[in-house]
């Protein structure tokens, strides 16, 4: 591990250390007011506040404020959340449906209303709150044990999303990350408002850990563990560095609101590592502030090892890209074999229930799925043959090319396989001469780009590899 930690400060007590992580997060966006060694109910009571504050359209909660009964409505629909996965549907589903029993709510009251409870685009802005718990109290496992008090939660909203694990100096992390587990076994996290934890962080002043809620104790696994680490890759340890990279806001929201996966095919939720988030980030800013109407558009290259995710990365480059608007459709294009098997039930995987990832089985469909003007067809999984013949040789009409051809079209290209780099991909770029491409992953040995006078002057690729190189991260290039 690279040694950033020559400067930091030395905290014989795990306190004395606490108080510093507390006295720092206010400088990174967050609430200088602590809640102090809250109960469950006062979490709750704070939730209820902040829900009343952000909900007083008359449409709503009005002025009169929710009652006990209510939240605990919304609790129970936290509680039927079986897994971390589906709680982090909950909340980035953005709105909680209660039916109101406040009878000073004369406009509501005996009517469903729905409330908002979290938006992944309010960054720092709008009614967004950003609060620190400071020793949070949790109840025993049994009754005539004592209660125990975590370290630091971070809530978004009123709803704790970042639990944090402290250790002092020269401890090594694992202990924290095993007082994380431990509470998991005594039930700390299995109910309630404490339900709600996205991300755990485990951390000592000169190393920290942070991995998504695995849920379940046996689902604890130290291969999902991760280092933060800039963008060329350099593990950061120093705590300060830390709070200012991975803990501050926006980054915070970011993790929870896009930074996270809750992955359909296994039930479970994941977390971006900084080189999948480096990659995501760089990929949806250059579309971001593409200029369409130059036709001069640029990509870039993301190299991958094997086995560093990836379809991830891919996957959610083209959610974001697709939700933001930046462009009106996304093409994944891989190669046929490559979509006959695991990618194309990753991409549905990850996508979810309420996204629609929309497969071709022939050219016909694609043709009409690029056509499309409907939301639901925005984000398009192809193979790169079937892609190759949406041109005027098969029949197509030019009219037709053309309407598509007018779309802001992102191509993003997995596994950079000989026929990506063949005729294929020119008869692509031909036909879409104003598109911006995104190409991943092959084999850097033998990776060129095609050497010919039919390539579109103004396109470009970005491409991802799926290397062996003993390197253990992805680099992007722009």
């Amino acid at each position: 591990m690279p040694n950033d930690t020559a400067n930091t400060q030395y905290f014989v007590k795990e306190s004395v250390f606490e108080q510093a992580l507390i006295n720092r997060l206010p400088h990174h966006g967050w609430e200088s007011n602590i809640i102090e060694r809250p109960t469950e109910d006062d979490l709750i009571d704070n939730w209820a506040a902040i829900l009343y504050n952000n909900n007083r359209d008359i449409s709503k909660l009005g002025n009169a404020p929710l009652t006990k009964s209510e939240m605990q409505q919304i609790i129970n629909q936290v509680n039927s959340c079986d897994s971390p996965y589906a709680v982090n549907k909950f909340i980035n589903g953005e709105q909680v449906c209660i039916r109101r029993d406040n009878p000073a709510d004369t406009h509501n009251y005996g009517k469903d209303v729905y409330l908002k409870i979290f938006d992944a685009t309010e960054i720092s802005a709008g009614q967004t709150r950003y609060q620190i718990a400071r020793q949070p109290r949790f109840k025993a496992s049994h009754p005539l044990a004592g209660d125990r008090r975590g370290d630091v939660m971070l809530l978004i909203n009123g709803m704790p999303v970042i639990h944090i694990e402290l250790k002092r100096s020269r401890v090594d992390v694992s202990q924290a990350t095993y007082q994380i587990k431990r509470y998991t076994h005594e039930g700390v996290f299995s109910s309630g408002i404490f339900k709600m934890v996205q991300i755990f962080v485990a951390m000592t002043p000169e190393e920290t850990l942070y991995f998504a809620n695995p849920g379940a104790e046996e689902n604890f696994k130290p291969e999902y563990y991760f280092h933060w680490a800039d963008f060329n890759n350099t593990i950061i340890s120093e705590w300060g560095r830390v709070v200012a990279d991975l803990l501050s806001i926006p980054m915070a929201h970011q993790l929870v609101g896009f930074y996270t996966i809750a992955d359909d095919k296994d039930k479970s939720l994941k977390v971006l590592r900084s080189y999948q988030y480096f990659a995501v980030n760089k990929i949806n800013d250059v579309t971001h502030k593409t200029n369409w109407d130059t036709h001069q558009h640029r990509g870039g290259y993301i190299w991958h090892t094997t086995g560093s995710g990836k379809t991830m990365t891919s996957f959610k480059s083209a959610q974001l890209i697709a939700n933001s608007g930046d462009a009106e459709k996304v093409v994944f294009l891989m190669d046929r074999i490559e979509l006959s098997t695991q990618s194309l039930d990753e991409y549905r995987g990850f996508a979810g229930e309420e996204e629609a990832v929309q497969d071709t089985q022939n050219t016909a469909i694609l043709l009409s799925k690029l056509q499309s003007t409907d939301k639901d067809d925005r984000l398009i999984v192809t193979s790169i043959q079937k892609m190759s013949n949406i041109n005027s040789g098969q029949g197509i009409s030019q009219a037709e090319i053309d309407s598509i051809g007018r779309k802001r079209l992102v191509f993003i290209i997995d596994e950079c396989h000989r026929s990506v780099f063949g005729e294929m991909l020119i008869r692509i770029k031909n036909t879409f001469p104003a598109h911006y491409s995104s190409v991943s992953p092959a084999h850097p040995y033998s990776m060129k780009m095609p050497a010919t006078k039919s390539r579109p002057e103004h396109s470009s690729e970005t491409c991802s590899t799926n290397t062996p190189l003993p390197m253990p991260y992805p680099t992007a290039t722009y």
